[in-house]
């Protein structure tokens, strides 16, 4: 406890002098000697169909990384651990805060867990993009004050369909919303005056896999009367207004039911059904329903926190997965941020800046990303497994999709301490895409960069490029052994995967970066009897944006393999004869 103590007052002292404020807790109000330029703050931009993160006036690719839930809670413990992350090859951090550990006793705040984590971030030249825990985590209502947890009649709770109260705050609780309102807009104003001239932090999501658990929808009196009242006129409008590009299987939905710009839920949207197959849309009017009261209450939140500070805001989805614990609405948070619920999202919550999945059903990888890119959705992936596969899926992520981020979870480890092999694959494959920024963000939003994948499910994946086709296939180890210097490590990755990230530079030529996978090429010109092959294959690396090829390969190396073990770069050309 001594050491706490010692560590938290300098913490208070470093934040004096070296962020020119004076830092302090409780009530007291903290002051800072320069003023935020609105046009420096870290924003997003387009770039044809890609959005980009821009930090210091410049883009910047998330390699980033996501703590356990509980890390940030205390000093001591996170002290060792930022140094780590730098050391694993990330640029970024995302870290948790926590309503109760910020607003102990309503109206006082306390800030000394966030500047401990901007100073520690900083230290090590992170960034961190913040994860709020206000009124939900996984759907749930555990990061909430105690004050909030014991004044029930202050503060609802949703009632499931069997009449029994949920650990979940109604999102019909004015009261809950406003407090959550107060904390998440004082938080936004104390990162600005701490750090609106460095920019340590460059996002914020607002809450955590939000939604209702254990039941389709909230069924307390207030809900039920809602649900059974006229669908809210701002959702209807943008029905109307944005039909070209609504959810193609809400639209669907709705188009069968004559399309309706006013009526209730189950008037405009059909009576809820439960369908066998998991991708179907079970019991839609319900989902959508949740998903417009949780848009307006967190938007609020996020529109508040972006009058004090306007960085950009996010929120992430527990996704739809088959099986009984994902396939329908209650299975998984209902409400919460799915594909077939943006557009309701975008039209109650315009101050949330896209919609972002947590992806741990591996075998829909592919899938989840499409679903989450439809109508311009930029793709930022804040979970997601870690391994060798993951790293392989981190550099298709960013070929296929052009994504702004990546990040596993729980990439400090647990308490026994840190997947050493599991970070290593990651730093090895962030190290590799680190040096291919400046390409990525000169190929973002165009048409001349892509991404292949495979797994033991899909051997195979094709894609036609610069006026070829490429095949990539599946390079699995044998034995599953990871070779490790002196020795030999088990492969405990939950299975294996190649990834790569191809650029087009020029009519058939390209760069090639990922790992476990294997690179053909084919003519695309139809009815021709060509063959093809290679004109020249380097392997290398960029130091500087410069390619220095490390060897040329011919002979009996006259091929583009991506080992599973070992993120690598090609540069290769090939011809017709």
């Amino acid at each position: 406890m001594k050491n706490c103590y010692i560590y938290f007052s300098l913490v208070v002292l470093v934040c004096m002098l070296s962020m020119k404020v004076s830092s302090v807790n409780g009530n007291e109000k903290q002051t800072v000697s320069n003023k935020t330029n609105v046009s420096e703050i870290p924003r997003l931009q387009k770039k044809g169909q890609a959005t980009q993160l821009i930090v210091d006036n410049q883009p910047f690719l998330i390699l980033g990384g996501e703590l356990h839930n509980s890390s940030t809670s205390g000093f001591e413990y996170m002290r060792p651990i930022w140094k780590r992350m730098s050391e694993a090859g990330l640029n970024t951090v995302l870290a948790a805060v926590s309503w109760e550990q910020i607003e102990p006793v309503e109206g006082q705040f306390d800030f000394a867990l966030v500047d401990s984590m901007v100073l520690g971030a900083r230290k090590e030249n992170l960034k961190l993009i913040l994860l709020w825990f206000g009124s939900w985590k996984n759907g749930r209502s555990t990061y909430v004050p105690e004050w909030v947890k014991k004044n029930q009649e202050k503060f609802p709770l949703a009632v499931g369909e069997n009449g029994k109260k949920l650990i979940i705050l109604s999102t019909f609780s004015k009261e809950a919303c406003d407090a959550d309102t107060r904390a998440f807009t004082a938080l936004m104003k104390h990162i600005r005056e701490i750090d609106g001239k460095e920019h340590t932090v460059i996002m914020v999501q607002v809450e955590n896999e939000m939604g209702i658990l254990w039941t389709k929808r909230d069924f307390s009196d207030v809900a039920n009367t809602a649900f059974n009242g006229m669908v809210p006129s701002g959702l209807m409008n943008y029905f109307r207004e944005n039909k070209e590009t609504l959810h193609p299987g809400v639209l669907e939905v709705w188009q069968k039911n004559g399309s309706k710009t006013k009526g209730t839920w189950e008037e405009v949207l059909g009576k809820g059904k439960l369908f066998e197959n998991w991708k179907d849309l079970s019991y839609l009017p319900e989902e959508l329903f949740m998903a417009w009261n949780y848009a307006v209450y967190v938007g609020k939140i996020a529109a508040a926190g972006k009058a004090e500070y306007p960085l950009p805001m996010f929120i992430n989805a527990h996704v739809k997965q088959p099986g009984n614990k994902g396939d329908v609405p209650g299975c998984y948070p209902s409400g919460g941020p799915t594909p077939q619920v943006i557009d309701v999202w975008r039209a109650a919550a315009p101050a949330i800046d896209f919609l972002s999945p947590d992806i741990y059903n591996i075998d829909e990888f592919r899938y989840e990303c499409d679903q989450y890119v439809l109508s311009g959705n930029p793709l930022f992936i804040p979970e997601t497994t870690k391994g060798s596969a993951g790293a392989a899926r981190a550099f298709f992520t960013f070929g296929k999709y052009h994504a702004m981020g990546y990040s596993p979870f729980g990439i400090d480890g647990l308490d026994s301490g840190i997947n050493k092999d599991e970070v290593a694959d990651f730093k090895d494959a962030y190290l590799t895409i680190n040096q291919l920024v400046p390409l990525i963000d000169n190929y973002q939003g165009t048409s001349n960069m892509t991404g292949l994948l495979v797994d033991e499910k899909n051997y195979r994946d094709t894609v036609n490029l610069g006026g070829f086709q490429i095949i990539g296939s599946l390079v699995k180890s044998s034995n599953n052994i990871r070779p490790d210097n002196n020795n030999s490590t088990l492969i405990t990755d939950e299975r294996h995967a190649g990834g790569a990230l191809v650029i087009c530079t020029a009519p058939g030529e390209y760069i090639i970066a990922g790992r476990g996978i294997r690179f053909d090429f084919s003519s695309t010109t139809k009815g021709a009897n060509q063959n093809t092959s290679f004109l020249y294959i380097e392997e290398g690396s960029f130091k500087n944006g410069k390619w220095e090829p490390l060897r040329r390969l011919n002979g009996d190396e006259f091929k583009v393999i991506l080992s599973p073990h070992k993120s690598m770069i090609y540069k290769t050309a090939v011809y017709t004869y």
